[in-house]
C-alpha cells in the first residue's frame, strides 16, 4: 500500500516523499532464495527431462496452430485487398466495410484450413519417422517434407503429388537450414 497524504492537508510542494511498501524489505534476503524458485523447467517424470525435443503431442499442437495462425494471417490480408478490390462507384461505406469483412472471413478460413491440414500432416509425418528411426535429425524433417506435399496434393493424381512432394522438400530444407543457422549465429546478434 503506497502512503497518501490526508485530503486536509494544503496541496504544497513541501509534501512528503511517497513511500511505497515493500513486504521484503526488513528481511534482507532476495526473492529468488525466499521463493526457491527453479532456474531451469521442471518434469513430472524423469523421462521427460531426459528427452531433447519435443513430444509427438507438442508437435501436432505446435505446427497445426502455427499453420492455422499464419493461414488466417495471410488469408485475411489477401482478403481485404480483394474486398477493397471489389468495391463498386455506388457502395455506401457500410457496403463496403461488409465487402472487405466477408472477404477476408472467408480467405482467411479458407487458407487457415489449407494450412493447419499441413502442419497437421506434417507433424504427423515428422513424429512418425522420428518414432521409427530413433533419432532426430534433418532426414525426418525433409521426409516429413516430401510425405506431406504429396499427400496433400495426391487427389489431383501422381504428378500433381510428385510436383507437391518436391515443393514438399525445398520448403522443409529450407525451414531445417534456417532452424540451424539461426541456432548456430543466434548469438552473435
Amino acid at each position: 500500500m503506497a502512503y497518501q497524504a490526508p485530503d486536509n492537508e494544503p496541496d504544497t510542494d513541501s509534501k512528503k516523499e511517497i513511500r511505497l511498501y515493500n513486504p521484503y524489505k526488513d528481511l534482507g534476503i532476495p526473492n529468488q532464495n525466499l521463493y526457491h524458485l527453479p532456474s531451469s523447467p521442471e518434469y513430472l517424470f524423469i523421462e521427460e527431462a531426459e528427452r531433447k525435443r519435443r513430444s509427438w503431442g507438442e508437435n501436432l499442437t505446435f505446427y497445426t496452430g502455427c499453420g492455422y495462425l499464419g493461414g488466417a494471417i495471410g488469408g485475411g490480408a489477401r482478403g481485404l485487398v480483394d474486398g477493397v478490390k471489389s468495391f463498386e462507384a455506388g457502395d455506401t461505406l457500410k457496403l463496403r466495410i461488409n465487402r472487405i469483412l466477408n472477404s477476408s472471413g472467408h480467405t482467411g478460413r479458407t487458407w487457415g484450413n489449407r494450412l493447419g491440414i499441413i502442419g497437421l500432416l506434417y507433424s504427423g509425418i515428422e513424429s512418425a519417422m522420428m518414432e521409427t528411426r530413433d533419432t532426430d535429425d534433418v532426414w525426418n524433417s525433409v521426409v516429413a517434407g516430401l510425405g506431406t506435399g504429396a499427400l496433400y496434393r495426391i487427389s489431383g493424381g501422381v504428378r500433381s503429388a510428385a510436383v507437391a512432394g518436391a515443393v514438399g522438400v525445398v520448403v522443409a530444407g529450407t525451414y531445417v537450414t534456417v532452424k540451424q543457422a539461426f541456432k548456430r549465429y543466434a548469438h552473435l546478434a
